[in-house]
């Protein structure tokens, strides 16, 4: 059996996604983000991908201030992606 070649590319860019989210550059951000992306990532359709990466072009202070309702989403950042990012809760050695 093999795999079609769009899968294997998919499966790269959630790899790569996973990554980015663990790899912020704070402590803090690589704790929410990276386990965001373990707990969502492998769900995440390719147009739900396309805005997490969107996301994560903004810096780890203007996320958080988004994530803890400190400032407003801006509107083309505010989608369902970033609305399960607010859902989310860190628990230390939660899947």
């Amino acid at each position: 059996m093999s795999v079609r070649p769009e899968r294997l590319d998919l499966a790269a860019r959630r790899r790569r996604l996973r990554f980015r989210c663990w790899h912020r550059g704070t402590r803090e951000a690589d704790l929410l983000l990276g386990s965001f992306a373990d707990r969502h990532v492998e769900r995440m359709d390719e147009a739900q991908l396309d805005r997490l990466e969107r996301l994560l072009g903004s810096s780890d202070p203007d996320l958080y201030n988004w994530m803890t309702d400190r400032e407003p989403v801006p509107p083309h950042l505010d989608t369902d992606v970033m609305r399960l990012l607010k859902k989310h809760r860190y628990a230390a050695g939660t899947p």
